[in-house]
């Protein structure tokens, strides 16, 4: 994590934004490079909290991450999704991942954008709580029915397709990522409705951002 930045967003006005707030002028940075948990997440949140108060016109957070905590997840998700500030989920630099928890947050977003040469998926539930993937099997080498990881496996496929529809992206490839652990790069998950835009840079993201609606 790194301190807060403010940015001038003389070139970001967002559809979403009332007048008063587009005259504010400022776009307050976060960026989480490494996994996620309670205080990535804890981070996260007082940013929205505080862009909500300084007037901030969004949240940008630049995001690599190869995944985290459930409950961390779900800490930043409902931030995000009841924040009064738009939040822009910026997947960078090139070569960053959105990986299994960041799948979750990218989608959260009211824009979601990618940089060349980035990923994002592989978000089966398993892998976001950090354990083994492995089947439970018995003595005799048998697989095992495991309750316990169908039920967060169902849980979180629930929780991404919820979020996938309440942002209008594709929420048939956001369960796939969920129970099937795929993945995607830049190209791909605009193609599929997953981000919103491919961004060269954050100069490039605020531009192409100008103007746009947000996501529901």
């Amino acid at each position: 994590m790194k301190p807060l930045r403010r940015l001038s967003a003389a070139l970001l006005v967002l559809a979403c934004l009332a007048p008063s707030i587009a005259q504010a002028g400022h776009v307050n940075v976060a960026t989480i490079s490494g996994s996620i948990n309670p205080a990535s997440a804890d981070h996260l949140m007082k940013v929205i909290s505080r862009s909500e108060a300084d007037g901030a016109v969004a949240v940008l957070i630049e995001l690599d991450t190869p995944g985290g905590l459930l409950s961390s997840t779900k800490d930043i998700i409902q931030a995000i999704l009841n924040a009064r500030v738009p939040v822009i989920v910026y997947v960078s630099p090139r070569g960053a991942w959105a990986a299994s928890a960041g799948t979750f947050i990218t989608m959260a977003g009211h824009i979601a954008a990618m940089a060349p040469g980035t990923s994002i998926g592989a978000a089966h539930p398993v892998a976001v709580a950090g354990g083994s993937t492995a089947p439970a099997e018995d003595e005799e080498g048998n697989a095992v029915r495991d309750f316990a990881a169908e039920k967060a496996e169902n849980f979180t496929a629930s929780f991404i397709e919820s979020i996938a529809k309440e942002r209008g992206r594709n929420a048939e490839w956001a369960v796939d990522a969920v129970r099937n652990s795929v993945a995607i790069n830049q190209d791909e998950a605009l193609e599929e409705n997953v981000i919103d835009l491919v961004a060269e840079s954050r100069e490039d993201l605020l531009a192409k951002s100008h103007g746009r609606a947000c996501r529901a």
